[in-house]
């Protein structure tokens, strides 16, 4: 079950994303402005966008690291005290 609620949460995301980009061309293409300020602007816009999505992605790695971490240290302490547990038996 807890895998179908990653996978929805993704789908949703990602409809999200595509409305909100096809929202924002739709947007542009009816606005008053020259083809070389819509141009400039959609440069600019897709370089904020293309920084946002590396920033994230840098997030998203520091958290995975995070988890990794987390659950390296508890197997290390689960198995200290397996092995004290296990020593305490034999003594």
């Amino acid at each position: 079950m807890a895998g179908n609620e990653g996978t929805n949460a993704g789908s949703v995301l990602l409809a999200f994303l595509v409305g909100a980009l096809s929202g924002a061309a739709v947007a542009l293409l009816y606005a008053p402005k020259s083809g070389r300020e819509t141009r400039d602007y959609l440069g600019e816009k897709a370089r904020e966008g293309r920084a946002r999505a590396a920033d994230a992605a840098a997030k998203g790695r520091e958290a995975v690291n995070q988890g990794r971490e987390t659950i390296t240290t508890a197997i290390e302490r689960g198995r200290e005290a397996y092995q004290q547990a296990r020593s305490r038996e034999n003594a």
